[in-house]
């Protein structure tokens, strides 16, 4: 008798724990559907840890023109080949009371449901959490370790930008014609050591009805040299090149073996108004100006935003 109880007893544990195992991988093939592809789904909240979402919020908010240096950002599976990736849960490893990782077999499908041929099945790693009772996605493929860094590395340029921006405006803006509005143009060349080498261009606008219009502005290359303070950034000194007869030698001392890169971006119109632009947008935006032009004067407007 006491040995059917304890056969009993291990089938209905068995039986559990397997009941229990094909719950949480119907649960990982539900929170599969939440792994950010190209956009972080704003629904997607209710199946992430509230640390990991806040994480991939952060970085999906982070400037547009990041996406041309770190794709890995904005997609983890799909990639921009127009494929839709279809998810398998291949398994699912309880680490403690909490946490489980599952692994994702995952292959790439076209629109019409058929399977890419030429693209190979991949796996992947979901890290799930138990928070109040429900499973949540808390990781993918440890890329929260990945955004935490690069975060933090965009911060820091950020602030680097922005000590370099407000020294043109204070230092360099103040010796021409002032209008309502002083937006630097920033071309970076190079960055080490707290040096900064680059391109910049100074420009003061008056905005009239949708337009901003360029009132005064020049162009100011050289080497910024800065210190950091309790995480703060400071311009302590910025060498230019000089002009007229002595500014070529002065910008191949001054940059250095960056010259030739520095030269290709200042010779360039084309490049300078395309920073130009989007930088403008970016001021635009974060200032919530109803602007849609900008213009230099005796040339057209410039169409600056499309809405």
């Amino acid at each position: 008798m006491k040995k059917t109880l304890f056969i009993l007893a291990n089938m209905l544990l068995l039986t559990a724990c397997n009941n229990g195992e094909k719950q949480l991988m119907n649960r990982a093939a539900e929170l599969c559907q939440y792994i950010p592809d190209h956009e972080l789904l704003e629904c997607s909240k209710d199946y992430m840890t509230e640390d990991f979402y806040a994480v991939l919020d952060t970085m999906f908010n982070l400037p547009n023109h990041e996406a041309m240096d770190h794709e890995w950002l904005y997609y983890f599976v799909t990639g921009n080949g127009g494929t839709i990736a279809d998810y398998e849960v291949v398994d699912v490893e309880l680490i403690d009371k909490t946490h489980a990782v599952a692994t994702i077999s995952v292959q790439q499908k076209w629109e019409d449901s058929t399977f890419d041929s030429k693209s190979d099945i991949e796996e992947h790693k979901l890290s799930m959490e138990k928070v109040d009772g429900q499973w949540l996605m808390s990781d993918f493929d440890g890329h929260k370790a990945d955004c935490i860094r690069h975060i933090a590395i965009n911060r820091e340029e950020q602030a680097v930008r922005q000590a370099v921006s407000d020294y043109l405006v204070s230092e360099i803006g103040e010796h021409y014609q002032k209008g309502e509005l002083c937006v630097p143009v920033l071309m970076m060349i190079h960055e080490e050591s707290l040096q900064v080498w680059g391109d910049f261009w100074v420009l003061w606008y008056n905005q009239s009805d949708d337009t901003l219009k360029c009132v005064s502005g020049g162009n100011h290359s050289g080497l910024m040299t800065l210190s950091k303070k309790d995480g703060c950034y400071k311009i302590i000194s910025f060498e230019q090149t000089v002009d007229g007869a002595g500014n070529q030698a002065s910008a191949k001392r001054i940059f250095g073996e960056y010259y030739d890169i520095y030269e290709n971006i200042h010779s360039n119109k084309q490049i300078h108004e395309a920073v130009r632009k989007e930088q403008l947008c970016e001021y635009v935006q974060h200032h919530n100006l109803t602007v849609h032009y900008y213009q230099d004067y005796g040339w057209p407007a410039t169409k600056l935003i499309d809405f």
